[in-house]
């Protein structure tokens, strides 16, 4: 599908691998010109740039670069995050240290993102933004309460966000992935494992293969593209009266009006 993408500027954070590297190809698979901001490059070539969310300095470094590199940016998609590695439930088998580095990546980060390119979708009076969150962050899930409630945070912020960009005609959304097979998700399980006794001990297929029976209406995983496929729907003018809204691709986990 053509969705009118051809030669606009993206920038994809977080998108040298898993669903940001999804993100990342299918806006090419869109003629649209890519930036990767990642800790370590996806592979060798131009329009990837190595940044931590959590240093604001070179968040904008990384803004400035693209911007002179690519001429103006058009989308902005934030992909990074991460988890506590541990499993959560109950929430005090975790110490409050283990929130720090979670929120610092999946919000303040965000925040970071936000703040460096927002000002230049402003001034252009276009584009659009995007974060991605997690169903995690709607439902309060026990596996992992800081990344839970980091992204109930970012869903919140992109509202904010939103109503501030609106005058300015830049769009900003949230888009919340269900069950998908990523190295985040294996980790939950590998943090739930790792406290298991031999008699409830399951190995990760059979372990996710009955969560997802039992949570997902469709009864089957959301994969990268999945997520990808809306991300970039939602870049396009298809979607130019949608703004502020928690999108979710989870075949039904979470259903809302």
């Amino acid at each position: 599908m053509d969705l009118g993408l051809r030669d606009s500027v993206a920038v994809v954070v977080g998108g040298a691998s898993g669903i940001g590297r999804a993100i990342a190809n299918t806006f090419l698979a869109e003629n649209a010109k890519v930036a990767v901001i990642d800790l370590r490059f996806a592979e060798p070539g131009s329009g990837q740039f190595v940044a931590d969310v959590t240093d604001y300095a070179a968040i904008k470094r990384a803004a400035a670069e693209i911007r002179t590199q690519f001429g103006r940016v058009d989308h902005i998609v934030f992909a990074a995050g991460i988890g506590s590695g541990k499993f959560g439930f109950p929430f005090w088998n975790l110490d409050p240290a283990d929130w720090d580095r979670v929120l610092r990546v999946n919000l303040i980060g965000a925040a970071n993102v936000a703040h460096a390119f927002a000002p230049g979708l402003a001034e252009q009076k276009r584009g659009t933004m995007l974060f991605l969150a997690s169903v995690a962050g709607q439902i309060g899930s026990q596996t992992d309460p800081p990344y839970s409630a980091s992204k109930a945070g970012l869903i919140n912020f992109a509202q904010c966000a939103a109503k501030d960009l609106a005058p300015f005609g830049v769009r900003v959304n949230s888009l919340n992935p269900g069950m998908v097979q990523t190295p985040l998700n294996r980790s939950v399980w590998q943090s739930w494992a790792d406290k298991q006794p031999p008699e409830t001990w399951k190995d990760y297929d059979t372990w996710a293969g009955e969560k997802v029976s039992k949570i997902v209406p469709l009864g089957r995983w959301q994969t990268p593209d999945d997520i990808a496929a809306m991300a970039v729907f939602l870049a396009s003018e298809r979607a130019a009266n949608v703004t502020g809204q928690t999108i979710n691709v989870d075949g039904g986990y979470v259903m809302h009006w």
